[in-house]
């Protein structure tokens, strides 16, 4: 195995769960949250020889991620499976709110994609406004504006779930 094979298998190693974790906020769906890390790691690894700093490749793989899912969703509904309403899997909740936590998750996946890689981007990987904005690329504008607009989709999607 080459040297470049070796770093490129322990960067996987270390980083793809968390990646997987990312993908699954954006998505709503542990199979597609794989294909998606699948997608992104294997334009990594075709860019690998071309990076020069590997100590940044979390952004540069997060970046890789959001737009592979952005591009995705882009596409018209005949060119990607639909997803059925009902999750069929989900991960183990934490013990003390897992109600809470499968009831946002499930209102998280019916926000706007390019609102859910903000809320993800911001309050769930801890990134700043700067970085969401440079990973999304666009401005922090847009930022701030796509992060207000999708915690707002997420708190009507809460309310109508408490009165359900």
């Amino acid at each position: 195995m080459s040297e470049r094979d070796a770093a490129f298998e322990a960067y996987f190693a270390a980083r793809s769960d968390a990646m997987r974790g990312t993908a699954y906020l954006l998505c709503g769906d542990w199979h597609r949250a794989e294909d998606l890390v699948q997608q992104a790691f294997t334009k990594l690894y075709l860019a690998w020889r071309r990076i020069e700093r590997h100590e940044a490749m979390d952004n540069y793989t997060r970046q890789t991620l959001i737009r592979t899912f952005l591009s995705e969703r882009r596409r018209g509904w005949f060119r990607h499976e639909s997803v059925e309403s009902e999750a069929t899997d989900r991960a183990a909740p934490a013990a003390d709110f897992a109600d809470e936590r499968l009831v946002l998750l499930e209102a998280l996946v019916k926000v706007p994609p390019r609102q859910r890689a903000v809320l993800v981007l911001r309050y769930w990987e801890d990134q700043s406004v700067e970085q969401t904005a440079a990973l999304l690329d666009c401005s922090t504008g847009n930022v701030k504006s796509q992060a207000a607009r999708g915690l707002a989709t997420l708190r009507g999607l809460l309310e109508e779930e408490k009165v359900r």
